[in-house]
């Protein structure tokens, strides 16, 4: 699987270096990169060598191999950079990426079936995780106090229902 870190904007200079909109909590991870996957929203793949990375008041540029000039570099505009999921940044325990948490299925703790979780939005305090139940959205905050568990391997999460949530 793998998992979008930035998306290309725009070439810059001569050389041909892209600009990036990090999508990713680590933006320094661009620095360490020397192989990534430049996919479209079309959704062609290209494996891609980065030649060089910088950073410009907190942005990255990266330069690919094959996409030196900026004419060469602007057909990439708008592609997104991936990584393979086993070159993810580890997360603290008790820290998920959300790739982790879509389609999750969720239970109670007497373990009645809640539905499955299909977006995650932030909030101010907390992230929010939308439950499918049935033709409904439940929005469930992402609180100690409601996630009792949460089982990546098995894509299962435990809560606690507070009173009123499920109405």
């Amino acid at each position: 699987m793998l998992i979008t870190i930035g998306k290309l904007v725009k070439p810059f200079g001569v050389k041909g270096e892209m600009k990036i909109e990090p999508m990713t909590d680590f933006p320094e991870r661009f620095a360490k990169l020397t192989r990534v996957y430049l996919v479209s929203p079309a959704g062609e793949e290209l494996a891609c060598e980065v030649k060089s990375a910088r950073y410009a008041n907190g942005t990255p540029f990266l330069l690919f191999a094959g996409y030196d000039t900026p004419e060469k570099a602007k057909v990439l505009n708008g592609w997104f950079v991936k990584v393979p999921e086993e070159e993810t940044i580890p997360l603290p325990e008790g820290t998920y990426y959300w790739y982790e948490l879509m389609g999750m299925e969720v239970f109670s703790e007497t373990g009645e079936t809640l539905g499955s979780i299909v977006d995650i939005f932030e909030t101010g305090s907390n992230d929010v995780y939308v439950i499918q139940r049935g033709k409904k959205e439940v929005y469930i905050p992402a609180t100690k106090e409601v996630i009792r568990q949460v089982d990546r391997k098995a894509k299962r999460m435990v809560i606690h229902l507070p009173d009123g949530l499920m109405e």
